[in-house]
Protein backbone atom coordinates (compact mmCIF):
# COMPACT_ATOMS: atom_id res chain seq x y z
CA UNK A 1 0.00 0.00 0.00
CA UNK A 2 1.33 3.34 -1.10
CA UNK A 3 0.08 6.40 0.67
CA UNK A 4 0.57 9.89 -0.78
CA UNK A 5 -0.62 14.07 -0.23
CA UNK A 6 -2.34 15.48 -3.49
CA UNK A 7 -1.74 19.55 -3.31
CA UNK A 8 -4.64 21.08 -5.29
CA UNK A 9 -5.01 24.31 -6.77
CA UNK A 10 -8.31 25.31 -8.02
CA UNK A 11 -10.23 28.44 -9.65
CA UNK A 12 -11.57 30.78 -7.38
CA UNK A 13 -14.41 29.78 -5.52
CA UNK A 14 -13.99 26.48 -6.30
CA UNK A 15 -12.14 24.91 -3.16
CA UNK A 16 -14.70 23.39 -0.87
CA UNK A 17 -16.63 22.04 -4.24
CA UNK A 18 -13.54 20.33 -5.26
CA UNK A 19 -12.72 19.12 -1.58
CA UNK A 20 -16.23 17.82 -1.17
CA UNK A 21 -15.93 15.76 -4.95
CA UNK A 22 -12.60 14.48 -4.43
CA UNK A 23 -13.39 13.25 -1.10
CA UNK A 24 -15.70 10.81 -2.55
CA UNK A 25 -13.33 9.43 -4.82
CA UNK A 26 -12.28 5.41 -3.97
CA UNK A 27 -8.80 5.53 -2.75
CA UNK A 28 -9.20 8.87 -1.15
CA UNK A 29 -8.46 9.29 2.99
CA UNK A 30 -9.08 13.02 3.78
CA UNK A 31 -9.57 16.07 1.60
CA UNK A 32 -9.50 19.08 3.71
CA UNK A 33 -9.83 23.20 1.94
CA UNK A 34 -6.60 24.99 3.52
CA UNK A 35 -5.37 28.35 2.93
CA UNK A 36 -1.52 28.97 1.17
CA UNK A 37 -0.55 28.84 -1.94
CA UNK A 38 -2.68 25.45 -2.34
CA UNK A 39 -6.48 25.25 -1.82
CA UNK A 40 -6.92 21.77 -1.08
CA UNK A 41 -4.86 19.01 0.26
CA UNK A 42 -6.12 15.57 -0.27
CA UNK A 43 -4.25 11.85 1.46
CA UNK A 44 -4.71 9.41 -0.95
CA UNK A 45 -3.76 5.31 -1.05
CA UNK A 46 -3.34 2.94 -3.64
CA UNK A 47 -1.92 -0.72 -4.03
CA UNK A 48 0.95 0.51 -6.25
CA UNK A 49 2.48 3.89 -6.85
CA UNK A 50 1.10 3.07 -10.35
CA UNK A 51 -2.27 2.86 -9.47
CA UNK A 52 -1.83 6.00 -7.43
CA UNK A 53 -0.90 7.51 -10.32
CA UNK A 54 -3.77 6.45 -12.68
CA UNK A 55 -6.05 7.58 -10.06
CA UNK A 56 -4.93 11.17 -9.57
CA UNK A 57 -4.53 11.34 -13.42
CA UNK A 58 -7.58 9.66 -14.57
CA UNK A 59 -9.94 10.64 -11.41
CA UNK A 60 -8.44 13.58 -9.13
CA UNK A 61 -7.63 15.66 -12.47
CA UNK A 62 -10.62 15.31 -13.88
CA UNK A 63 -12.87 17.04 -11.47
CA UNK A 64 -14.15 20.41 -12.48
CA UNK A 65 -12.56 23.58 -10.92
CA UNK A 66 -9.21 21.92 -10.40
CA UNK A 67 -6.00 23.85 -12.62
CA UNK A 68 -3.12 21.91 -10.68
CA UNK A 69 -1.77 19.56 -8.76
CA UNK A 70 1.18 17.75 -7.20
CA UNK A 71 1.59 14.65 -5.66
CA UNK A 72 4.18 13.55 -2.85
CA UNK A 73 4.23 9.80 -1.92
CA UNK A 74 4.77 9.62 1.30
CA UNK A 75 8.19 7.68 2.85
CA UNK A 76 9.32 6.13 5.73
CA UNK A 77 12.84 6.79 6.64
Amino acid sequence: MVQAYVLIQTEVGKASTVAEIVSKIPGVIQAEDVTGPYDVIVRAQADTMDDLGRMVVAKVQQVDGITRTLTCPIVHL
